[in-house]
């Protein structure tokens, strides 16, 4: 074999350990999220680019894993990336409020938990002056927004509330949240970019490059460089 053929071996065979790496590490390690909407204002701003903590949620074989490993269940106060439950194909992040056997109450837009009042206001954000009365008919648009359940979380779910309460589709619309759509946790903003994001809709290669490179342009004027490696509470 020639130097040429076995240096260029040596490439091939690194890229797949890197490829394989950085997959293995994207599913069970670290996952990166982009913020595509306002749901989780003040907390996080669309353009927000994340770290996703896949690893502290993940399942062990044996007590003592449990106690070597930081690894934990789901927290009430945790900012969960997880799959749509309407379209599993979508990532959706939002917080939880509620787990298992906990009875979920808004009343008058403030929450209540196990008929306590959550005093939330330290992330939790309302945005519409106007309270949606409390309707018979929950198909009616928006009935759930102001005034939900209350509702016991069954096992294996837990409730999940965007912290833009009047601007935000979460449990109150489609119900508990099952465990094993949830990916991770959120940890720490990267970037923050405040210029034009994608809608997630395919327009062709011109339009991708276009898109890649007036966001180049603007790194230097329309990054938000207070929010970059700010810990996501």
């Amino acid at each position: 074999m020639s130097s040429n053929e076995s240096s260029a071996r040596v490439w091939v065979e690194a890229i797949l350990i890197a490829v394989i790496f950085l997959k293995f590490a994207n599913t069970y390690v670290v996952q990166t999220f982009f913020i595509p909407s306002g749901s989780m204002e003040d907390t996080l701003l669309v353009g927000d680019h994340l770290f996703v903590n896949r690893f502290i949620f993940g399942a062990t074989a044996s007590e003592a894993e449990t106690s070597l490993l930081p690894q934990r269940p789901v927290q009430r106060g945790d900012i969960l990336v997880f799959r749509s439950v309407e379209e599993p194909g979508v990532d959706v992040v939002k917080r939880c409020v509620g787990l298992p056997g906990d009875e979920v109450e808004v009343s008058g837009k403030h929450l209540f938990l196990n008929g306590k009042r959550v005093r939330d206001g330290d992330f939790a954000v309302h945005k519409e002056p106007n309270i949606i009365p409390r309707m018979p008919n929950s198909a009616t648009p928006g009935a759930q927004r102001d005034y939900f359940g209350p509702l016991t979380v069954p096992e294996g779910h837990v409730f999940c509330l965007g912290d833009n309460r009047d601007r935000s589709k979460d449990s109150r619309y489609w119900g508990p949240l099952p465990v094993e759509h949830i990916k991770g946790r959120a940890l720490l903003i990267y970037w923050s970019y405040a210029g034009e994001t994608p809608d997630g809709e395919w327009r062709g290669y011109g339009s991708k490059l276009k898109q890649i490179a007036q966001t180049l342009i603007g790194i230097p004027t329309k990054s938000r460089w207070n929010r970059t490696f700010q810990l996501i509470r």
